[in-house]
């Protein structure tokens, strides 16, 4: 009988050992060259789709099992991400938003990185070029490259993104106590204004509520004129000690003066507040309106330049021809120099400079008419920053965004708010001006305030239905009427007026004449030449009409 001997042929460890060591995945010098380019490529792509299994089958076992370990950790991570955004998005954005849990992920995501680029470097060892052919090693070598940018890389640009947005978050907001709602909404302060030269602190040149339903994010945008008189302040206001009766200090007394007169005059009666001036007129607009407001946003007008640009642009349908401001004839105080340029009527993409322009000039119209463009183009940002807007252009928003000179929103309450922006994108905005169209155009700017209380109260109270887009509710009418003994300063009869921006509100843009003719930025400026400005005031009348698209 023939024996078989652990050193023969036909020896079973033998087999073994020569199978083993004739693997091309584990020993490529004895496979072909096609065979080692093929390796060479699958080793790399398992590095890219399942980082670590390429160190189980071809190198290192016991780091690739490490990595196979993260890696399932973190695809169950992903998984439970996804969960929460699906049934607690609140929660999922508070995590991204809030300054430690932010810290804390980008830490994670730059070490995450950082393992991922040092397991594509073994898997390149692992691949040992010098077994390629000449012309397959630069090839692979590329390879190694583009797979380290899509895989490492996006990690480590993800992480920048955060770090970006955290920093932002950082400049703008605050870090105080989370708010509540009150009478189950949101109610936020946003002033639009800028120092300026020759100014002595900051003097808004746009005051709007913006109130949002604090479950199903349904908002309203609540304009206040500048130049209102007798600004009432909320019962808890230490300015109300100062102007018991209302801001009446004559005709100074505009309620976009309180800013600097308290940073100015009486910011010790805020000990702690970081901006006095911006918290007394908060307490303005809130008493004036009979809500409570929890927050404010300032916003620097270069600020909202460049954020309008991040953006791209915004798109709007403008009723008329609005000028670029070229500043007061000498000598005057109603007449103004021939602009610097026109922004047309009709639809218009308007870049960060014009709808700056857009929101500010006021020239041959009323002050109501420019209050109308604020309240559209804030909804043509709300509307036209979509997720993809805000992804592609992350870090250009994110820029901009810290132009905004203040905000004391707490950061840890961002994702709620964040969440709530996003209901609300799906719902109609109601709009309500303290001042014509909504008042009557007699409207005085020493207004009755119960009735403006009565009216906002109405306002807020009122359902929209999401089929017509408006807002519904015939008790509205005659809420405006004076109250008796208030004489000619008391507001006027208020229109029933109280809809959401909506298609059926729609309009024909003024671009002719009254002879046919169309109208031109020449002709317009030959008006000014001749100082017919009759002309211009009805070429212009409408120029308060616009429509976000």
């Amino acid at each position: 009988m023939t024996r078989s001997h652990p050193g023969s042929p036909s020896s079973p460890s033998q087999n073994t050992s020569t199978a083993t060591l004739t693997d091309p995945v584990r020993f490529p010098g004895a496979a072909s060259a096609p065979v080692r380019t093929k390796r060479a490529f699958v080793l790399l792509l398992m590095t890219l789709l399942l980082p670590g299994s390429a160190q189980v089958v071809a190198g290192d076992r016991k780091l690739g099992r490490i990595a196979l370990r993260v890696t399932f950790t973190v695809w169950a991570v992903a998984l439970l991400l996804l969960v929460l955004a699906l049934f607690n998005r609140s929660l999922l954005l508070a995590l991204f938003t809030h300054p430690v849990a932010s810290l804390v992920l980008i830490v994670l995501l730059l070490a995450l990185a950082a393992g991922w680029a040092l397991l594509f470097v073994n898997t390149f060892r692992i691949i040992r070029p010098v077994l390629l052919a000449p012309g397959m090693r630069p090839i692979v070598a590329v390879a190694l490259v583009v797979s380290l940018v899509i895989g490492s890389g996006s990690l480590s640009y993800l992480a920048y993104v955060l770090n970006v947005g955290r920093n932002a978050i950082g400049s703008i907001f605050a870090n105080g106590p989370a708010l509540e709602p009150v009478d189950g909404r949101y109610n936020f302060l946003m002033m639009g204004g800028d120092a300026g030269d020759g100014r002595t602190g900051r003097r808004p040149d746009s005051l709007s509520v913006m109130s949002v339903d604090a479950e199903t994010g349904a908002s309203a945008i609540i304009s206040v004129p500048r130049n209102l008189q007798n600004a009432q302040f909320s019962e808890d206001s230490p300015m109300r000690e100062i102007y018991p009766e209302g801001y009446n200090c004559g005709n100074e007394c505009l309620i976009n003066a309180i800013n600097t007169e308290v940073s100015t005059k009486y910011a010790d009666l805020y000990p702690g507040v970081a901006d006095p001036g911006a918290q007394a007129t908060m307490e303005a607009v809130s008493g004036s309106l009979g809500i409570t407001i929890q927050a404010y946003v300032v916003v620097d007008m270069d600020g909202f330049s460049k954020l309008i640009d991040a953006m791209g642009g915004i798109r709007i349908k403008a009723g008329g021809w609005v000028p670029i401001s070229g500043g007061m004839l000498p000598g005057s105080d109603s007449r103004h120099v021939k602009p610097d340029g026109w922004i047309p009527a009709g639809e218009q993409k308007l870049n960060g400079f014009q709808a700056q322009w857009y929101s500010r000039s006021r020239e041959n119209v009323d002050d109501f008419a420019r209050i109308s463009r604020q309240q559209c183009v804030q909804q043509a940002m709300l509307k036209q920053l979509d997720p993809a807007t805000l992804l592609s252009k992350f870090e250009g928003i994110a820029d901009a965004g810290t132009k905004v000179v203040e905000s004391n929103i707490s950061s840890s309450q961002l994702g709620s708010f964040v969440d709530l922006a996003i209901k609300s994108k799906s719902q109609p905005v109601s709009r309500l001006t303290i001042g014509p169209p909504d008042f009557d155009p007699g409207f005085s700017t020493v207004p009755d305030f119960t009735v403006i209380h009565e009216r906002v109260r109405k306002l807020l109270q009122t359902k929209a239905d999401p089929k017509a887009g408006a807002v519904q509710d015939d008790s509205l009418t005659g809420v405006g009427q004076s109250a008796p003994g208030n004489g000619p300063q008391a507001g006027g009869p208020v229109s029933t007026r109280v809809a959401a921006e909506t298609p059926s509100e729609d309009f024909t843009p003024v671009t002719t004449r009254p002879d046919g003719q169309p109208i031109t930025a020449a002709y317009l400026n030959s008006l000014y030449d001749i100082q017919d400005y009759a002309t211009l005031e009805l070429l212009l009348a409408n120029n308060g009409q616009c429509r976000p698209l």
